[in-house]
C-alpha cells in the first residue's frame, strides 16, 4: 500500500484505455431454435454494431463480418435493428439505412429494400418476422430535411416490395402479428406526447376493424407481445407503476401484476423487453426497486415468485425452455448474457463479461440514498440517487482529506441512474471522487406521479434535486465543497449547464457532454421523435417562447463563472454542435476558464475508442487543472488546453 495521498489524483489501473479495451455494450437478445443470438456494439471498432450466435455446444461467433453494422437511425436513438427466424438474420445496415437479409450459411447479406434516393432518406426499425415477410416501423425522410415532413409507418415488407399497414399516426411502433396470422397489434402516439405520455394500444381484426385496447391520455402502454393462446400482453401505468396487463379472446383485459413498482421503463429505443411468456403460461419479468433490478416470475396459479439471482438489473428478456435468457449486470459485473432457469439451478453465463483482470476491492458499490429536496409545486420533497463512494485498495487518504463530489446527471431526461458496473463510473472512484448519480424528479423507476413531476418544470425541479443531492453529501460530511462538480450528458449536459448558470455558487467545476444551451433552438432545430418533447418538459412551442428564454443557460451567462469543458460530436443530429458552440463563445467573451473537445464523425454519444480515451482523460485534466491537483503520471495523460 502506497503513503496517503489527497483525493483526485491517486493512482489506478481502471485508466480510460481499460475502460475502452476490449469494451461492448450488450443489445437485444433472441433465441432461435436452440441458438441465442445477440448485439454487441464495440467502441474499438468503431462503435459497430456486431450480431453474435451461440451455438447450443458453447462455440461463439460473430454473424456478421466487418464493416457491417446493424445499426438503425429511426428516431435518431435506434433500437430493434436487427431479428432472426430459423437462421435467417434481418437487419439494417448503418451506412444506408436499407433492409438486409443474411441467410444461414452465408456471409453475404443481400439488399431486401431498394436504395433510397436521399442517403439514410429511408429507415427500418423494430423488425418482426412473419411466414409471409417482414414487418417493420419505417421512416421516411424528405429532401426538405425538416422534422415535420418525416414520415413513420408500419409496413410489410415481401419480395414483391412494402405494403404500408399503417399511417397516419405521428408514431408508430411494436407491430406485432398475433398466432393467428391475420390480427394485428400496434403502438401509437401523436405529438406533443412522448411513448411514455400516452402511446395507444390499437388491434386490428381480420375484418379491417380497429380497436384501442389501452392507453391515451394519462395512461402510456409499452411492450405488447401475443401469447400463443391469442392472449395479448401488455405494460400500463394507469395505477402509477407500469404493470402486466392481458387479454383473453372474448375477455375484458385484466391486470394481472402489480408490484408496487415500475416493471417496464420508457420506450427510447425500439426492441425492449422487461417480460418474457414462457410455454408453460408462466411469465418471466424484472422489475425495479430501490436502485435495483429484481428478477420474477409469475407463475400459473396467479402467484409472483422472486428469483435469487446475483445481478442487479436484467433487460431484454427472453424465453428458452423453462427458462429466461437475458442481459444481467450488477455492481461488480459488467453485462452478461444469461440464462436462468427458473424452476432451481444455477443461472448459466452464455456470454461473459470482459476479463478486467482486476480484484473486485477495486469496485464502489452504490449506496441507494433519498435525500430531501424542494417540494416545487410536485407533491414530492425526496429524490433518489446512487452514491459511490472512493475506493481504491493501494492508496490510503490523506488524514482530514473529503473527496471531491462529482454529480452525475443522466440523460433523458426521462431515464435512470443504473446500479451495473460501469468503469466510466469506476475510473472516477478510483481515483478518489465520490460519485453521486442522481435520479432526480421526472427519472423513471419510481412510478408515472414521480415523472410527471418534471412536466413543465424542466430546469426547476432537477436543478432543486442536484443541488439538494450535492448539500445533502456535502453536510453530511461525506465529501468536499470546494471540491463539487457536476457533469451530464444530453439532457443531463442540459440540467449540468442550468446548475451553473441558474443555481451558481453549489458547485466549483462542470463537464457538459453534447448538452443543450438554448432550449429554444432545441425545440426549432432538433429531429422529428424529440421536436415536441419540450412541450410538456417546459411549455407549449412557441406560445412558450418566454419561459425558454428564461430556463435557457445561453440567456444567464452573465452568472456562468464556474470552470466548464464542453465535449460535442460533430455530427449530432439531436442537439447539433452550435449549442456546444454558443455556450463556448459566452465562456471565452467573459473569460471564464473552459475546454472544448469536438469530436469529427461522432453523433450523440461517443461511439469511438479513441474519443471515449479523450473525453475521460481530458474531463479528469480539467478538474486536476481547475482543483489543484496531480495527475498520476504513469498514465501519461496529455492535460486538456483550458482556456483562461
Amino acid at each position: 500500500m502506497s503513503s496517503p495521498r489527497r483525493h483526485g489524483g491517486w493512482p489506478t489501473p481502471i485508466t480510460s484505455e481499460l475502460v475502452v479495451r476490449a469494451a461492448a455494450r450488450i443489445g437485444e437478445v433472441v433465441v432461435d431454435g436452440a441458438d441465442v443470438w445477440w448485439a454487441e456494439s464495440r467502441p474499438d471498432e468503431g462503435g459497430r454494431s456486431v450480431v453474435v450466435r451461440r451455438s447450443p455446444d458453447g462455440t461463439v461467433a460473430d454473424v456478421l463480418p466487418a464493416p457491417w453494422n446493424a445499426r438503425t437511425r429511426v428516431h435518431e436513438y435506434g433500437g430493434g435493428s436487427w431479428t432472426v427466424s430459423d437462421g435467417t438474420l434481418w437487419f439494417t445496415e448503418f451506412s444506408d439505412q436499407r433492409l438486409y437479409r443474411l441467410d444461414a450459411g452465408s456471409d453475404s447479406p443481400v439488399a431486401v429494400t431498394p436504395e433510397p434516393a436521399a442517403p439514410s432518406g429511408v429507415r427500418y426499425a423494430d423488425l418482426h418476422v412473419t411466414a409471409d415477410g417482414v414487418l417493420a416501423v419505417r421512416e421516411t425522410h424528405r429532401a426538405s430535411g425538416g422534422a415535420a415532413d418525416v414520415v413513420n409507418e408500419i409496413v410489410r415488407i415481401t419480395a414483391e416490395g412494402a405494403e404500408v399497414l399503417v399511417s397516419g399516426p405521428d408514431f408508430v411502433s411494436d407491430p406485432r402479428l398475433a398466432p393467428d396470422g391475420v390480427t394485428l397489434s400496434w403502438l401509437q402516439w401523436d405529438h406533443p406526447s412522448m411513448p411514455w405520455d400516452a402511446a395507444q394500444l390499437v388491434v386490428r381484426a381480420a375484418d379491417g376493424s380497429e380497436h384501442v385496447l389501452a392507453g391515451g391520455p394519462g395512461e402510456s402502454v409499452v411492450q405488447p407481445t401475443w401469447g400463443g393462446d391469442l392472449a395479448l400482453w401488455w405494460f400500463a401505468d394507469r395505477t402509477n407503476f407500469w404493470s402486466l396487463y392481458r387479454k383473453r379472446p372474448h375477455e375484458e383485459a385484466e391486470l394481472v401484476v402489480d408490484v408496487g413498482a415500475d416493471i417496464a421503463g420508457p420506450q427510447w429505443v425500439f426492441g425492449q423487453s422487461r417480460f418474457a411468456l414462457l410455454a408453460d403460461r408462466r411469465v418471466a419479468f424484472a422489475y425495479g426497486r430501490d436502485g435495483a433490478d429484481r428478477l420474477a416470475v409469475l407463475e400459473a396459479d396467479g402467484s409472483v415468485r422472486e428469483l435469487e439471482v446475483p445481478y442487479a438489473s436484467f433487460r431484454n428478456l427472453a424465453a428458452a425452455g423453462d427458462g429466461v435468457v437475458c442481459v444481467a449486470g450488477g455492481p461488480d459485473s459488467e453485462p452478461v448474457v444469461l440464462r436462468v432457469p427458473l424452476d432451481g439451478g444455477d443461472a448459466v453465463v452464455l456470454r461473459p463479461a470482459r476479463d478486467l483482470g482486476l480484484d473486485p476491492a477495486w469496485f464502489s458499490r452504490p449506496e441507494h440514498v433519498a435525500f430531501p429536496t424542494e417540494d416545487a409545486g410536485t407533491g414530492i420533497d425526496v429524490a433518489h440517487a446512487l452514491v459511490y463512494p472512493p475506493t481504491n485498495p493501494d492508496v490510503p487518504a490523506a488524514d482530514g482529506d473529503l473527496p471531491p463530489l462529482l454529480v452525475v446527471v443522466h440523460g433523458g431526461p426521462t431515464s435512470a441512474a443504473s446500479p451495473v458496473l460501469n468503469l466510466a463510473v469506476q475510473y472516477w472512484t478510483s481515483r478518489g471522487f465520490c460519485v453521486a448519480d442522481v435520479d432526480y424528479r421526472g427519472s423513471t423507476g419510481y412510478g408515472r406521479r414521480y415523472r410527471d413531476a418534471l412536466q413543465g418544470r424542466w430546469g426547476v425541479v432537477d436543478l432543486d434535486d442536484v443541488v439538494a443531492c450535492a448539500r445533502f453529501l456535502a453536510d453530511s460530511g461525506r465529501v468536499d465543497p470546494a471540491r463539487m462538480a457536476i457533469r451530464g450528458g444530453s439532457a443531463g449536459g442540459y440540467t449540468t449547464l442550468a446548475a451553473l448558470s441558474l443555481r451558481p455558487g453549489v458547485f466549483t467545476a462542470g463537464a457538459s457532454h453534447y448538452g443543450v444551451a438554448d432550449l429554444g433552438a432545441l425545440a426549432a432545430e432538433t429531429h422529428k421523435f424529440e421536436s415536441r418533447y419540450l412541450d410538456g418538459l417546459v411549455a407549449p412551442w412557441p406560445e412558450g417562447a418566454d419561459v425558454y428564454a428564461e430556463r435557457s443557460p445561453i440567456n444567464h451567462v452573465d452568472a456562468l463563472d464556474t470552470p466548464l469543458a464542453v465535449f460535442q460530436g460533430d455530427e449530432d443530429a439531436i442537439v447539433p454542435p452550435a449549442q456546444a458552440e454558443a455556450i463556448v463563445a459566452a465562456l471565452r467573451e467573459k473569460g471564464v476558464p473552459h475546454a472544448y473537445l469536438l469530436f469529427a464523425g461522432e453523433q450523440h454519444g461517443f461511439r469511438k475508442a479513441a474519443n471515449i480515451r479523450a473525453a475521460l482523460d481530458g474531463e479528469l485534466s480539467f478538474y486536476a487543472q481547475v482543483w489543484g491537483f496531480h495527475l498520476p503520471a504513469g498514465e501519461r495523460i496529455e492535460p486538456i488546453d483550458v482556456v483562461r
